[in-house]
């Protein structure tokens, strides 16, 4: 099954754990160099919204990827907000939520109006009832810890890659902080590291390290059509949950963009709806890196029955986050030379609409929606990543937190049924909207992509 359940002129609808599964379809699963074929499925209860969530608590559960987010929400008395006067960014908000409210309330209708038909945002009636996987991470504290290794010398770190599988088979001995991995296989694959499995999609690479050790990736030598990147932004929820270490905004401009960006690479950036979020990336963050904004997109929450959230008007939580989308200029000094084409037009205020995750910071996947903007032979790189992807290169000092195999079911596998539904997902693509040479923006009238 395809992820982009509908597309049209006012987005798309995601089902983002379809998406995931593609991804490991088939999977061999290691263990002291001894392989099995497996069947992987990322858990369908991490997606399970099935109510709207109203009350001050329930919001802050939901935020918090609380296991509450997939019950019945109960019905609570509202403490009563003191009157005080509104300060300049929660004036800011209501201006610029007042200007995308239509967008965002008639798209969204639009695009769910066309899913429901198709069997998809009708409601989840197959609950699955085992608890969420546990969120502990312990990564980021490892990264720190490697922060006391000494730095290889730069050429060492030019042929410093590493595969995740030898040639002849067995998993290698990797070093996950200081040099690129990469697993070149065709199929996914299940590896111990670091005494814990995790599951690795095929074709990708990743770097495990802090901002203070992101080298091995810039000697990695790879230029970049795409780049994504979710940033730990700096805010009150963060700080009292203490969920992750936060980064200041200045910090964010000493990362390398120029060095891993081709030219008229799209970079397109999570942003919170906080006005002076939106600001800094539109008039400081991207000038700096010499990157032209081009347009700025919304993610869309919704339920299983097709609901927003979060009350659209709520005064606290919005069911939508704001992505900015830029093309990186080609700038003289940079070792580069220009392309032809400036990349392909991206129309605004387009609508990505998904159930998500109940897990805390876990983003739809954006491949298939930005596909039509770089082609679909473009180098992908996912920057402040907690997941890994097919086909791209992730980097994070938690960009393994997803892949634990604790976030995945894994059954014994039939390989010959394996191949068969394999062979007909493809023919599935080939048809519709991951056929290779359909590299223009999609049609504008809703339709259903998955034929």
């Amino acid at each position: 099954m395809m992820s982009a359940m509908v597309q049209g002129n006012p987005g798309w609808v995601l089902d983002t754990c379809s998406h995931i599964d593609r991804g490991y379809s088939p999977c061999i699963r290691w263990r002291e160099n001894h392989k099995s074929h497996v069947k992987c499925r990322f858990k369908r209860r991490c997606f399970q919204v099935i109510k709207s969530y109203y009350s001050e608590n329930t919001s802050a559960a939901v935020d918090a990827g609380n296991e509450d987010v997939l019950q019945t929400c109960k019905s609570s008395k509202k403490r009563k907000r003191k009157h005080h006067e509104l300060n300049q960014g929660e004036i800011d908000s209501r201006v610029f939520h007042e200007k995308i409210r239509s967008i965002i309330l008639e798209g969204t209708k639009s695009l769910v109006e066309c899913a429901q038909p198709l069997g998809y945002l009708n409601g989840e009636t197959n609950m699955e009832k085992e608890p969420l996987p546990s969120q502990e991470c312990n990564l980021a504290a490892l990264c720190e810890m490697a922060k006391e290794l000494p730095l290889m010398d730069d050429e060492v770190q030019e042929h410093g890659v590493q595969l995740l599988v030898s040639e002849d088979g067995c998993v290698s001995h990797v070093d996950l902080f200081s040099r690129v991995t990469e697993s070149r296989a065709d199929w996914a694959t299940v590896v111990t590291l670091m005494g814990e499995e995790y599951v690795i999609p095929p074709r990708t690479a990743f770097l495990l390290s802090d901002f203070t050790r992101i080298q091995p990736l810039i000697h990695y030598g790879t230029r970049f059509d795409l780049i994504v990147m979710d940033p730990p932004w700096e805010n009150k929820s963060v700080k009292r949950s203490r969920r992750y270490s936060s980064l200041p905004s200045s910090q964010l401009k000493q990362l390398p963009l120029p060095l891993l960006a081709s030219p008229n690479c799209l970079v397109v950036t999570w942003v919170t709806n906080r006005p002076s979020h939106v600001r800094f990336v539109c008039d400081e963050l991207f000038p700096h890196w010499g990157v032209e904004v081009v347009a700025k997109w919304f993610w869309v929450k919704v339920t299983t029955s097709g609901q927003f959230v979060f009350p659209l008007d709520s005064p606290h939580k919005k069911p939508y986050e704001m992505l900015v989308l830029g093309r990186y200029r080609y700038s003289a000094d940079t070792s580069a030379s220009p392309s032809e084409s400036s990349g392909v037009p991206v129309e605004d205020h387009r609508l990505i609409v998904s159930v998500p995750s109940a897990l805390h910071s876990q983003k739809p996947f954006l491949s298939e929606v930005l596909k039509p903007y770089i082609g679909s032979e473009a180098k992908c790189l996912e920057l402040f990543a907690r997941n890994l992807q097919p086909g791209w290169t992730s980097w994070g000092n938690e960009v393994l937190k997803f892949q634990h195999v604790s976030f995945f079911n894994l059954t014994p596998a039939d390989e010959k049924a394996e191949a068969e539904d394999d062979r007909t997902d493809k023919q599935k693509e080939a048809q519709g909207f991951d056929s290779p040479g359909k590299t223009g923006p999609p049609d504008q009238r809703p339709s259903r992509v998955n034929q």
